[in-house]
């Protein structure tokens, strides 16, 4: 089995890089993507190439320069196209470091985004994420106790960042109750998985829609099957006006939803 494991030169990578070597777990390759966000970032990326050269290991990098004003989101879905990109050729299965506490954060996160239910059914499911039990703790521990060498990435502590600021200002919780949290998203995720294969019985695989379908059945019935046609992407203040679209647009045009989303639209169907 072939695992490509996303390595940023962080404690948390170096941890799940580490764990995989002494595991024999297949065949490892490491994968580091330069933001290009701080100005010393091309050191993290000649560490994370030399910890790979000297466990023997294949190494995938790619630089982009997004700036010190890049959005996390921006950074996030540019990271991931690499990571899959890197998985997709070399017919391997993605690795990331995600620990616990990670995914209480991003939970928080979600929720105070607005996005309800939805915001603890987070995590793609494609990426394997071996740590997510754990706690950062117990990785910084883990890796003291080995003299496992990281790097600090000095935007963890900017103020700039919506998850940095969560980071400083959140409750601390037991391990018993992010375990609680993690049961949740488990759940949640789970319940999730139902509702998009029900949404994609209602509405067919597409690429075509039905606007019929779209103007006849309830609001919220159309707004759930339209949330899961466009992946989540879109805020309710969106998805309104896109049903909106739907129930008035003219054949031959298009609408630009937001998100990079773009309907388009002929008599009676409409296509993402």
């Amino acid at each position: 089995m072939k695992y490509v494991v996303a390595v940023s030169g962080g404690v948390d990578s170096m941890v799940l890089l580490d764990m995989m070597v002494r595991a024999g777990a297949g065949e490892l390759i490491v994968a580091h993507f330069d933001h290009g966000i701080r100005s010393d970032s091309h050191l993290d990326a000649a560490f994370v190439k030399e910890v790979a050269a000297g466990h023997g290991l294949i190494y995938e990098s790619r630089r982009e320069v997004l700036g010190a004003s890049a959005s996390e989101a921006l950074a996030r879905e540019r990271r991931y196209a690499f990571l899959r990109h890197v998985a997709k050729k070399h017919d391997a299965q993605l690795v990331t470091a995600h620990h616990l506490d990670d995914l209480v954060e991003t939970v928080a996160i979600n929720m105070t985004r607005g996005t309800g239910w939805r915001g603890l059914a987070v995590l793609d499911s494609d990426v394997t994420r071996p740590l997510i039990d754990m706690e950062k703790s117990a990785l910084i521990r883990y890796a003291e106790a080995r003299n496992i060498t990281w790097r600090e990435d000095s935007t963890n502590a900017s103020a700039a960042y919506l998850r940095n600021r969560l980071r400083q200002k959140a409750p601390i919780l037991s391990l018993d109750e992010k375990r609680e949290l993690r049961a949740l998203h488990a759940h949640q995720k789970a319940l999730r998985q139902e509702i998009r294969a029900e949404a994609k019985r209602l509405v067919g695989e597409g690429p075509w829609y039905s606007r019929y379908f779209f103007t006849h059945v309830q609001p919220q019935v159309a707004m759930e099957c339209l949330r899961e046609l466009t992946s989540g992407e879109l805020t309710r203040p969106q998805l309104a006006r896109v049903l909106h679209a739907i129930k008035v647009a003219k054949p031959n045009t298009t609408f630009e939803a937001g998100q990079g989303v773009k309907l388009y639209f002929s008599t009676r169907q409409f296509s993402l």
